[in-house]
Parts: structure tokens; sequence; C-alpha cells
């Protein structure tokens, strides 16, 4: 009986569990975070994708050797 109350003092398991907690919300707020802006810069590199091959079809049209440059 002269343990019991030395137990009932001991809260490194309930930090331990707390930290890991906490540690979970961070990594799922940052998937969902990565997700999101995976989404925008994949659409970002499409526009600068596109407006790369716009100028450069403008440059050959316009000398033939620009891409060669």
């Amino acid at each position: 009986m002269g343990r019991l109350p030395l137990l009932s003092r001991d809260d490194s398991g309930a930090t331990a569990i707390e930290y890991g907690l906490l540690a979970a919300l961070v990594s799922v707020a940052a998937i969902v975070l990565l997700q999101l802006l995976g989404v925008s810069l994949s659409g970002l590199f499409d526009i600068v994708s596109a407006e790369l091959d716009a100028s450069l079809r403008r440059c050959v049209e316009v000398d033939s050797n620009c891409a060669k440059k």
C-alpha cells in the first residue's frame, strides 16, 4: 500500500502521450498544408511551362537559331 501513492504522482507517461498527440497533430497539419500547396504549385508550374513554350515558339518564328543560343 505504501507504493500506491508514488504511482499516482508519476505523470511522465501522460507527458509522453501529450507529446505524441502534439507530434501527430503537427504531422497531420503539415500533410494537409503540403497537399494544398502541392496543387497550387502544380498549377503554377503548368502556367510557367506554357509561357516558356509560347515564348520559345515566338522566338523560333522570328529566328530559327534562337533555340540553339
